[in-house]
């Protein structure tokens, strides 16, 4: 794969945005805190720093691996105890870094560092050749050195403009085979470890759409949603950033119509927790850059 000089900037400076952002954004977690405050703060951070969002930033509670957002006028707050994911992606000219940390409000450092081995132990196995399905055999093996498991129907996955779920998918389990790493890639690795059943479902509460489809719809609300979707070119919004009321209504008409695609909250059992972390790389000719790091 061939990546040209100002492609290749634009990922580095997402990279180096996306890192500075989220480690102050993460510092923004604390017991009594308000959940919508850290968010809206975070995300302008990002607009700032005169980037954009990739999606809006997730932030998911303890059994919540992912999907999870501010809701409008979210009264939600940090308390002792919490395990608290803050997933951000940024772009810049489309060009995406998607980055994770696991911020521990309790008493589950040994959770944490279990994600975070893992992500080091599939970041030393990329290089071009490598079978994506070893670097799932990385991370399985080491988050259950650690005593967990991993989020099997969870995966990383590449990236490309504009598009935060392009090939080659990255398992957080151990398979056979898969792609075929090449220079160039460029792909977000993000294991997940759990203390429960290690598979997630979907909850009924979403917060978080993509547009799909360009077809007309005479349903104001709808539109309104649409106005608000437009610009992201098929990246993912927030149900918050879309202004009016009746906004429900329109988000559903959509979804009924195909236009929107819904990400429910993601879940593993009640009452168990779940740690992320993540970062995105590009493929070299002897392993990778990090640019997240």
């Amino acid at each position: 794969m061939i990546m040209d000089d100002e492609v290749y900037d634009a990922y580095r400076e997402a990279g180096a945005l996306a890192r500075r952002v989220l480690r102050r954004g993460a510092g923004l977690v604390k017991e009594g805190a308000g959940l919508l405050d850290m968010v809206e703060e975070t995300e302008t951070m990002v607009t700032e720093e005169g980037a954009l969002l990739a999606f809006p930033l997730n932030v998911s509670f303890n059994e919540a691996a992912a999907h999870d957002t501010a809701m409008p006028g979210d009264e939600r707050t940090f308390a002792r105890g919490d395990l608290i994911k803050v997933d951000l992606g940024i772009h810049v000219d489309g060009y995406i870094a998607d980055t994770a940390m696991t911020v521990d409000l309790g008493d589950h450092g040994a959770l944490v560092e279990a994600s975070r081995a893992a992500l080091e132990a599939a970041i030393a196995a990329v290089r071009p050749g490598v079978a994506t399905g070893e670097l799932g055999t990385a991370i399985q093996t080491t988050i259950e050195e650690h005593g967990y498991r991993p989020v099997a129907n969870l995966t990383g996955h590449g990236l490309d403009r504009y598009n935060l779920h392009a090939k080659p998918t990255i398992p957080n389990v151990a398979m056979t085979g898969g792609a075929v790493i090449e220079e160039g890639m460029v792909f977000a690795i993000e294991p997940f470890a759990t203390t429960g059943s290690g598979r997630v479902g979907e909850a009924t509460r979403v917060e978080i759409y993509r547009q799909v489809a360009a077809r007309p719809t005479r349903l104001p609300s709808a539109k309104r949603v649409l106005e608000a979707a437009r610009p992201r070119r098929g990246l993912p919004f927030s149900r918050r950033w879309v202004p009016g009321d009746k906004v429900e209504i329109g988000l559903s008409a959509l979804v009924r119509a195909g236009i929107l695609h819904p990400f429910p909250m993601l879940h593993d059992v009640p009452g168990s927790f779940v740690s992320q972390a993540e970062h995105t790389l590009i493929v070299t000719e002897g392993g990778c850059e990090v640019t997240t790091r």
